[in-house]
């Protein structure tokens, strides 16, 4: 038996918070071991009545944990507030929509079961995919290659959300990250140290900026090419 903590960072997603926690919970883990799941979710700062959804479901979900953050502070920031109460064995991180699905647990957990990895990668561009708004899609490239070329890599899918760790590998971390820039700080910090990543091809069905989506291409791209080049250097 293996525990899987699922860090769910929430914010504004009304639409769309109660399915993925019933997909998350309800998702087998196809494994050779038996997994069970720990659900951690952090609101971070929700307007839209996200929270409010969340308080019912805490009381219909008593395993869930539920944390609330009183104001918006940022996707990193969510996720290294549930990083203080994870548990598992094994973290990966969930968005709160429905662009990732959770039935692909077992994908990513396989290699950290074989011992092949100590950190996996769900890759969009590996797997079948809805069709990527063009700008996206260049900036993801683009930043693809400012990764690979400066940390000696050959990632696919650095901006991927689906990433799983040991939990020993992501906890051991310094993280500073308040926004979205979490995604290029913990790849840069985990190829720097050596970290063993494998890759996975995963199912991606994209939302567009009409259906919630929440990053804009220049100004976090921007910012992750920043927090690429930074984190070469630094710590």
């Amino acid at each position: 038996m293996v525990k899987l903590t699922v860090i769910i960072p929430a914010y504004n997603e009304r639409q769309t918070i109660e399915d993925i926690i019933r997909l998350v919970r309800e998702a087998p883990v196809e494994a050779p071991v038996d997994v069970e799941k720990e659900i951690i979710v952090v609101d971070d700062g929700s307007t839209d009545g996200t929270r409010e959804i969340l308080q019912r479901l805490k009381q219909e979900f008593p395993d869930i944990h539920v944390f609330f953050h009183p104001n918006n502070k940022g996707k990193g920031a969510a996720i290294r507030t549930a990083l203080e109460h994870a548990t598992g064995d094994y973290i990966v991180i969930q968005d709160a929509d429905l662009e990732y699905d959770p039935r692909e647990y077992g994908v990513l957990l396989r290699p950290l079961l074989e011992g092949k990895a100590d950190v996996v990668y769900g890759s969009r561009f590996l797997g079948p995919h809805r069709a990527f708004l063009f700008l996206h899609y260049l900036g993801n490239k683009f930043l693809n290659l400012v990764t690979n070329i400066l940390y000696d890599t050959i990632l696919t899918d650095m901006e991927t959300c689906y990433k799983m760790f040991r939990a020993d590998v992501i906890k051991g971390i310094p993280l500073r990250a308040r926004g979205f820039e979490f995604e290029p700080e913990i790849t840069a910090k985990v190829l720097k140290r050596g970290y063993r990543v494998f890759e996975v091809p995963i199912s991606y069905s994209g939302r567009d900026f009409e259906e919630g989506k929440k990053i804009h291409p220049w100004k976090d791209g921007l910012r992750a090419l920043w927090t690429l080049i930074k984190y070469r250097f630094v710590d």
